[in-house]
């Protein structure tokens, strides 16, 4: 699990080290720090783009090619629910963070519980998961970022890096899915590719 937060963390930093606005309105984007550790450069090392092409592209975009089967009743758990029980449901699904539910109101939001909480709280306090509940590590819904369907996918981006989080829910009314920094990452290659 480690391993795995330490990759998602170098994903952001590299993210925060690739893509940079400058004064004329464009992205630049170094492909070349960015994609390094990929294995995927190509000889012309950087390449500018209009904003405008990837700021048409919403979260919904992402969530979409994520597939219909990505989004269901696995990607949240409920405030009582057992630590233990929520982290092999990620681990299950592989994903890095569940949308945590109020008991008794299936779509009203608690907070969010992800791999940086179980790490911080349960295994850097010496806790057990079978008797924490999950509403005891979380990240209350106070504090909890979130962002609609038809935000930009730049939007999420920067909210991402300036927040340092790497999982996002889509709430349109309702819990509709959840974005990481991997999915971000993903359309805006998808989008210099295509």
């Amino acid at each position: 699990m480690q391993g795995l937060i330490q990759g998602l963390r170098s994903c952001q930093e590299i993210v925060e080290l690739a893509v940079v606005k400058n004064s004329r309105g464009r992205i630049s984007i170094d492909r070349k720090n960015m994609f390094s550790r990929f294995g995927c450069v190509n000889s012309s090392g950087t390449m500018e783009m209009e904003e405008k092409g990837l700021e048409n592209m919403t979260v919904a975009d992402v969530l979409m090619t994520k597939g219909e089967e990505n989004i269901g009743s696995w990607l949240w758990c409920r405030i009582n629910d057992n630590v233990d029980d929520a982290m092999k449901n990620m681990a299950e699904h592989n994903i890095g963070s569940l949308v945590v539910l109020k008991p008794g109101q299936q779509q009203h939001i608690a907070g969010i519980i992800t791999e940086r909480d179980y790490l911080r709280k349960i295994i850097g306090q010496g806790r057990s998961p079978k008797y924490t509940r999950v509403g005891e590590i979380m990240t209350d819904e106070k504090k909890l970022i979130t962002v609609k369907s038809d935000t930009s996918i730049l939007q999420a981006m920067q909210l991402m890096t300036d927040n340092h989080i790497r999982h996002v829910p889509v709430i349109d009314g309702r819990v509709v899915g959840m974005v990481s920094i991997v999915d971000v990452v993903r359309a805006v290659v998808e989008q210099q590719n295509g």
